[in-house]
């Protein structure tokens, strides 16, 4: 049974970013940011106390340090730099997740580092060398080195999809800094096709293969609250 889960509290100071409050009670998994692409110590507070008052499991959305740039501007970094960088990050996290009686569900990495991951030994192993002090599962892509890496060093992977981005013939994601929005019914109907094929049509009309444990939608995508809503429908809701 696949779950849903959303990248949020992705807001700023007094600056805003999505509707947390309306997208969360179609959700059962938070992807909450960590300060270093987005969010700050009273956001992140804010939504785990909003995801435990709706019964939703957080787990860390940490990024690369470029708050300006929304996490989406690739960094190079070497391996244990990156590493201290995410358990600094996923840390912070759950000393609010302590303060509210609950625990760490999973990590998933934000942007240009999850893209990275997917591709680069080094980066996945420094994001698996960060999950491992938590031991927590880690949301990525099937196929790729999430899945290869992250589970020969020994950390439970969930396959992830995304309802909100669109993929190319290579079965990769097409990630642009905003994102754009997109037509409810017709991201439904690539989740449940995703979940009962594992397949999806890309860009290029081709049908490629995907894992789809768990349903990605955007926050900051302009029409969320529409697609959770809609994804939801096709979606059985998973236990808590």
């Amino acid at each position: 049974m696949a779950t849903i889960n959303c990248d949020m509290g992705e807001s700023f100071g007094l600056y805003k970013l999505g509707d947390d409050a309306a997208l969360m009670p179609f959700l059962d998994i938070a992807n909450v940011a960590c300060g270093f692409h987005a969010s700050d110590y009273n956001h992140m507070r804010a939504t785990v106390k909003l995801a435990k008052q709706h019964g939703v499991k957080v787990g860390a959305h940490p990024s690369l340090p470029d708050l300006q740039g929304f996490g989406r501007r690739e960094m190079k970094m070497p391996r244990d730099e990156l590493a201290n960088c995410l358990i600094y990050q996923i840390g912070a996290l759950t000393g609010f997740l302590a303060a509210e009686g609950m625990t760490l569900n999973h990590i998933k990495p934000h942007g240009s580092l999850y893209g990275m991951a997917a591709r680069d030994e080094a980066v996945a192993n420094a994001v698996a060398d960060a999950a491992l002090v938590f031991q927590t599962p880690l949301l990525g892509m099937a196929g790729t080195l999430h899945e290869s890496i992250y589970r020969t060093r020994g950390l439970k992977f969930i396959a992830e999809f995304y309802a909100d981005l669109d993929y190319n013939d290579d079965g990769g994601l097409i990630i642009t800094r905003v994102h754009d929005a997109k037509d409810p019914a017709e991201a439904a109907a690539k989740c449940r096709r995703a979940i009962a094929e594992g397949k999806v049509r890309s860009l290029g009309g081709v049908d490629v293969k995907v894992g789809a444990e768990t349903i990605c939608v955007h926050s900051d995508t302009p029409n969320a609250v529409a697609i959770a809503a809609a994804v939801r429908a096709v979606v059985p809701r998973a236990s808590h």
